[in-house]
């Protein structure tokens, strides 16, 4: 995967699962090592957010998903501990934390960037004003609630019409939404620094609508053409917002990109090899 250098930082937020007394544990003593290496050390989100020019996260890919949220666009490198088994964005676990915080101060990691994905939600059809102007990392899912029927989706990409799904749902995700639920939906793996979106049904009326791999350089427009009962879209699993017979909601490819510091001692296809098993019986 191509990278470049991690600009040696200044200022580093410290960003960790909230549920986890041992994340909150652990985020102590990474700023205890911070500050006797003469950093200066940010615990406070809205800061991070502002001025941090690196973030640590100590957590899972959701962690990770809500740093790079608060960034909000800014080039900022974050740096993924994982706190319980490997993550696919969380790469770097709990032994070897410091060697790799060692590496950052010394200017000697990677970083590699991420695309994002920007959403809008017009309510009511095509003319309508933005309810809704956000970003993702992962994933948009427009998903039918528990006791609704099967919904219709007509999906556009660009000026061409693609199909009108009948399905329980819809995913719309990046290469690195990839390894999430697009991937529970039959949806391909595809290389994290590629510049491609997959649009992948969930469970599908048709079973020869199968999840579809696009370029980046076109919109994607979903437009709700049933009156299902509850259907809700969702932002990066993290955010819910019901919709309504004839809302669209458009997806394109952000300007903006994630920056995330490489764990040296593993590649992509090591992470899938010990996320998905492959090889074992």
């Amino acid at each position: 995967m191509d990278g470049f250098p991690c600009p040696i930082p200044q200022r580093i937020g410290i960003v960790h699962k909230v549920s986890s007394a041992e994340a909150a544990e652990t985020a102590v003593y990474v700023a205890q090592f911070l500050r006797a290496k003469g950093v200066e050390v940010i615990t406070d989100e809205a800061e991070t957010a502002r001025s941090a020019d690196l973030v640590v996260v100590l957590g899972g890919d959701g962690t990770l998903i809500h740093a790079a949220s608060l960034v909000n666009g800014r080039q900022v490198p974050i740096l993924g501990i994982n706190m319980g088994s490997l993550g696919f964005m969380t790469e770097v676990p709990q032994s070897e934390m410091y060697p790799m915080l060692d590496a950052v101060l010394a200017g000697q990691a990677q970083v590699s960037e991420r695309m994002k994905l920007r959403v809008h939600l017009h309510r009511g059809g095509a003319g309508n004003a933005r309810e809704l102007d956000t970003e993702v990392m992962n994933d948009v899912v427009i998903a039918k609630g528990a006791l609704a029927r099967m919904v219709e989706f007509d999906t556009s990409y660009g000026a061409h019409y693609v199909t009108t799904y009948k399905a329980d749902g819809i995913i719309v995700a990046t290469p690195t939404g990839s390894t999430a639920y697009a991937l529970a939906a039959n949806g391909p793996l595809v290389y994290p620094s590629m510049q491609g979106v997959v649009i992948a049904p969930i469970c599908p009326h048709t079973l020869t609508q199968r999840p579809l791999v696009v370029p980046d350089d076109e919109s994607i427009n979903i437009v709700l053409v049933s009156d299902s009962g509850e259907v809700y879209l969702t932002l990066d699993g993290q955010r819910g917002v019901p919709l309504e017979r004839g809302d669209r909601v458009q997806v394109k490819s952000s300007s903006h990109r994630v920056r995330l510091v490489r764990n040296p001692n593993i590649d992509y296809f090591g992470i899938l090899r010990a996320k998905l098993r492959w090889g074992e019986r």
